[in-house]
């Protein structure tokens, strides 16, 4: 996803060119972490983007082969953003700066019990969390996320 006018071949450029905006990662977020699947959903987010630039966000994320567009299963009307293996494969960049800012920000609404789970398995973590958004489930969002599921056992 190299600019048109050929600004580098560097992989950190092609990686903030396909999703180096703050609003495109917290689209991935927000599936990952939350299980949103919607424009609706996610434009109900904290961070309260703006409709245009979400829909240009969303575009950007498919066009880059980040989303994949399909008809939402429960309303045909809707359209669904799900994860290509692609955007799956954002899950550990993610988990790293969820981990990073909840031990930088000294007003994180991290959960410190979270964060040690990461720390004391963070491949498995990985695993488990990009299972379960694999599976269509979430990370920390409903009774089969990973986080309730951690819970249980």
């Amino acid at each position: 996803m190299k600019r048109a006018n050929g600004k580098s071949d560097c992989p950190i450029n092609f990686g903030l060119e396909a999703f180096g905006d703050p609003w495109s990662l917290l689209v991935v977020r927000d599936i990952v972490y939350f299980g949103k699947h919607t424009f609706a959903e996610f434009a109900s987010s904290d961070e309260a983007i703006a409709p245009s630039v979400l829909a240009a966000r969303l575009d950007g994320l498919t066009a880059a082969g980040i989303l994949r567009r399909s008809p939402d299963q429960a309303d045909r009307r809707r359209v669904r953003y799900d994860l290509t293996e692609r955007g799956l494969a954002l899950v550990p960049v993610l988990i790293e700066l969820a981990e990073w800012g909840a031990t930088t920000d000294p007003a994180t609404g991290a959960s410190p019990d979270w964060i040690e789970l990461v720390r004391a398995d963070k491949p498995g973590m990985v695993a488990r969390c990009t299972q379960a958004v694999r599976e269509g489930r979430s990370v920390l969002v409903g009774a089969d996320s990973v986080a309730a599921r951690l819970a249980a056992a």
